[in-house]
């Protein structure tokens, strides 16, 4: 299994434009920047990704497993009722959308992922195919 993260703390071209002289937000906008912050640990016989998504709902979050790659999306929608004597200043909280993907691979018992919601963790664990036993054969390949 092979996962790929967001960013790759040693990538000098994203440390470049990270910086607070080069405004980032018209590509980049700050508020999608935390979303969907990542913990990814490996045991013996599987992964567990630890995915923070405070205010979302079980019911508003999807994942899905496509061509080896691992997708969550999450939306959140926040009505309220409308009161008269009081107007927004500023809104932030209304809606949101988020989404993120992993190259999971094909060394994975894609029937048995199971993903869990609780207090705003969304945890997800890929149990890993069994290693065939034996060695392996080496193909060497020639140079011409």
């Amino acid at each position: 299994m092979m996962l790929v993260p967001r960013k790759n703390s040693f990538d000098l071209f994203d440390d470049f434009f990270d910086e607070d002289f080069f405004p980032r937000d018209d590509f980049f906008p700050k508020k999608d920047r935390n979303l969907m912050k990542t913990d990814i640990k490996e045991k013996k016989d599987r992964f567990i990704l630890e995915i923070d998504l405070p205010g979302f709902e079980k019911d508003k979050i999807n994942i899905s497993l496509e061509k080896g790659y691992l997708k969550i999306h999450a939306k959140v929608n926040k009505e309220e009722k409308k009161n008269d004597d009081e107007k927004f200043v500023r809104r932030e909280r209304f809606f949101s959308e988020c989404s993120r993907s992993f190259y999971v691979g094909e060394d994975i018992k894609e029937e048995e992922i199971h993903a869990e919601f609780k207090n705003g963790i969304l945890r997800i664990e890929i149990p890993k195919k069994e290693a065939i036993s034996g060695t392996k054969e080496v193909k060497q390949i020639p140079i011409k």
